[in-house]
C-alpha cells in the first residue's frame, strides 16, 4: 500500500508490489537481541559462513597495490569473461563464447538486466511459488506481472513443462526457473529441463534460468541450461559456491541476439562492476580456490544430511530432500498454522532465527519455514537442541507430528 503522508511527489505505483523481506525483520530483531547479550543461532540468512578463499583476497590486494582500480568496460574484465567461459568448458563440457557473458553486480544485477531487456508493461512472467522473493520484485520493477504457479513436493517445488503450458496466456512473455532453487534447494532433472526449454522456446518466449547455486549440488551435478540451448538467459555468480557474497559479483550469459541491448542497459544501469572485485574473481577459478570451495561443498552436504534427519525427528516434514543450495524448506503444519508467528516465537524465546514461508510466495506459505545450514555443525547441533526444548515447552510432540511420512527422496 502506498503511504498517504508523503511529502512532494507520490511513490511510484510499482512500489505497492515490492514488499519487505520478512526475514530482514527477523534479522533486525535477532541483532537487537544479540546487542542485549543474547546468544542467537542464525539459520535465516542465505550467506555462506566460510571466508572467501585466500587466493581471491590475495588477488584483490595485489590488484589494489598495482593500481588496477579504474573503470572497466560495462561487459566486464575481458580476462574474467574468458575465465567464466573456461569454467563452463571445464566443469560442464560446454563451449560458451565469452562475448555472450556479462559480468554484473551480483546475480541480482543479472536478473535486473534480463528483466529490463525482456519486459514491456503488463507482460507476464511465470515462476514457481515458492521462489526467491526478489525474482517477482524485479519483474514488478520492470512493469511486468509475476505469475506464481503453486508448486509442491510432487514436482520438487519446481515448475514443469506441463504446468507452464497449463498457465500460459497471451500475455506470457517469459518463464523463470531456478535450479537449485531458493528456498527449497531442489533441482530440475535434466529431462524435465529439456521439456521446459522446448515448451518455452516453442512458444517464442524467453527462458531465464537462475543457476547461482549450481556449484552447490551434493550428488550428480545436473546439466546447465547452456548445454540444452543457446537461447536462454542463464544467471550465475560468485556469492554462493565461491563464498564471495560481499564482493557483489555475478554474471549472465545472454543469447547472442540480446548482446547489444544488454550491453547498453548495463552501461546505463551500472557503468561497470567493481574493478578490484573482478580482478579478485579471476583467482576464484584457480586450482587452489576450487579445492577450497569443493571442501566447503562437502561440509554443506554433511550439514544437510544431519539437519534434515534432526528436523524430521522433531516433527517437521521434509518430503523432498534438496539436492543443492544450503536450505531445507520444511513443512511445519503439524506444529503451527502461522509460520511467521512460529519463527518469531522461536527467535524471542529460544534464540534460533529461521525464515517464515511468507517471503517466498503464497502457496501454503503459512505452513512452511526455511532453515539455512550456513553455520557450523556445532552451532547446528545446539540449534536443534534449542528447537527441541522450544517445542517441548509449547507442548508439541515431535513423535505425534511425525506419524505421517516426513521424508522422501529427491524427485528423479
Amino acid at each position: 500500500m502506498i503511504p498517504s503522508n508523503l511529502q512532494g511527489a507520490p511513490l511510484a505505483a510499482r512500489m505497492s508490489g515490492i514488499a519487505t523481506f520478512q526475514v530482514l525483520k527477523l534479522l533486525a530483531r535477532a541483532k537487537e537481541l544479540e546487542a542485549q547479550g543474547r546468544s542467537i543461532i542464525h539459520m535465516e540468512i542465505g550467506e555462506p559462513d566460510f571466508p572467501t578463499p585466500a587466493p581471491v583476497t590475495a588477488a584483490a590486494l595485489e590488484a589494489t597495490r598495482a593500481g588496477d582500480v579504474h573503470y572497466l568496460p560495462a561487459l566486464g574484465l575481458p580476462a574474467l569473461r574468458r575465465a567464466i567461459a573456461g569454467y563452463y568448458r571445464d566443469q560442464y563440457g560446454v563451449e560458451v563464447s565469452p562475448e555472450r557473458i556479462i559480468v554484473t553486480p551480483g546475480s541480482s544485477g543479472a536478473l535486473l538486466l534480463a528483466m529490463g531487456v525482456l519486459l514491456c508493461p503488463g507482460d507476464e512472467v511465470l515462476l514457481a511459488d515458492p521462489s526467491y522473493p526478489a525474482n517477482r520484485h524485479f519483474i514488478r520493477f520492470c512493469e511486468g506481472v509475476p505469475v506464481g504457479i503453486p508448486s509442491g513436493p510432487e514436482t520438487g517445488y519446481q515448475l514443469t513443462a506441463a504446468a507452464i503450458a497449463a498457465n500460459w496466456t497471451e500475455r506470457t512473455r517469459a518463464v523463470m526457473v531456478a535450479t537449485p532453487a531458493n528456498p527449497t534447494g531442489t533441482t530440475i532433472p535434466g529431462p524435465e529441463l529439456k521439456r521446459i526449454v522446448d515448451e518455452v522456446q516453442g512458444r517464442n518466449a524467453a527462458l531465464v534460468v537462475d543457476e547461482i547455486y549450481h556449484g552447490l549440488v551434493y550428488g550428480e551435478r545436473p546439466p546447465t541450461a547452456l548445454a540444452l540451448t543457446d537461447r536462454a538467459f542463464v544467471i550465475n555468480g560468485f556469492s554462493k559456491f565461491f563464498t564471495m557474497t560481499g564482493w557483489r559479483l555475478g554474471w549472465i550469459v545472454v543469447p547472442e541476439a540480446y548482446h547489444d541491448p544488454a550491453e547498453r542497459l548495463a552501461q546505463n544501469l551500472f557503468l561497470a562492476c567493481s574493478t578490484v572485485a573482478q580482478h579478485a574473481a579471476l583467482a576464484a577459478f584457480s586450482p587452489e580456490s576450487m579445492a577450497i570451495c569443493e571442501r566447503q561443498r562437502a561440509e554443506f552436504g554433511a550439514r544437510r544430511d544431519y539437519l534434515a534427519k534432526a528436523l524430521v525427528e522433531l516433527g517437521f516434514r521434509i518430503p523432498v530432500i534438496p539436492e543443492g543450495a544450503f536450505y531445507l524448506y520444511a513443512d511445519c503444519s503439524a506444529l503451527t498454522d502461522d509460520s511467521f508467528a512460529f519463527a518469531l516465537d522461536m527467535l524471542e524465546n529460544s534464540g534460533v532465527a529461521i525464515t517464515p514461508g511468507a517471503d517466498f510466495g503464497n502457496h501454503r506459505a503459512h505452513q512452511h519455514v526455511r532453515f539455512a545450514y550456513t553455520t557450523s555443525m556445532e552451532r547446528l547441533r545446539e540449534g536443534v537442541e534449542r528447537i527441541a526444548a522450544h517445542l517441548r515447552r509449547r507442548g508439541t510432540s515431535g513423535a505425534a507430528a511425525s506419524a505421517r511420512p516426513a521424508v522422501a527422496s529427491a524427485p528423479g
